[in-house]
């Protein structure tokens, strides 16, 4: 072997370790480039989880709030009865003569407790538009052009519970004849 063709081998040896080093270079930069991409991958994936979790929460709290708040529905529905029963007796006594001013204040009293809970009575006045939204008709009563789909007269009131309709009022509606 000739000093010439040594020094070929080992300028070929020299740059065939350098493509090695370059090559090892590349491969570390692109695992570099892999893990970075993995752990931004992760990081909007636990981002978004966290989001998902606080809506979750958020969602959560407002459906137990609003169980809370409608939870007492059946006692009130139950005292309304009552109260309805108790209109029964004051108008029955009004017939029959002067009724004590204390049954009022009972029936007030228990009015207030029922308001204090968040009912509302549901105001109807004759001759206010018909709304199968928020009344319930009952019947129809012969009524002139003029009075068509207009409450005639409110047999059971109504009332509603924080806004929501717990029960529609009866009413009976005018239908012009035909």
């Amino acid at each position: 072997m000739t000093r010439a063709s040594a020094f070929l081998i080992f300028v070929l040896l020299k740059k065939s370790d350098m493509s090695e080093k370059d090559q090892g270079k590349t491969k570390k930069t692109e695992d570099v480039e892999k893990l970075s991409k993995e752990r931004d991958d992760y990081l909007a994936g636990w981002q978004r989880a966290k989001a998902d979790l606080a809506n979750y929460k958020k969602d959560e709290f407002k459906r137990l709030e609003e169980v809370a708040r409608f939870s007492n529905t059946e006692i009130i529905l139950d005292t309304i009865r009552v109260l309805d029963s108790f209109d029964l007796g004051l108008a029955a006594m009004e017939k029959m003569g002067k009724v004590e001013k204390g049954v009022y204040l009972i029936k007030s009293q228990l009015e207030d407790v029922l308001k204090k809970y968040g009912l509302e009575r549901i105001e109807v006045r004759e001759g206010d538009k018909f709304d199968p939204n928020l009344q319930e008709a009952i019947t129809s009563v012969d009524g002139n052009e003029s009075q068509d789909g207009l409450i005639a007269e409110e047999v059971e009131k109504g009332y509603a519970l924080h806004g929501r309709v717990l029960r529609a009022p009866r009413v009976k509606v005018y239908k012009r004849k035909i």
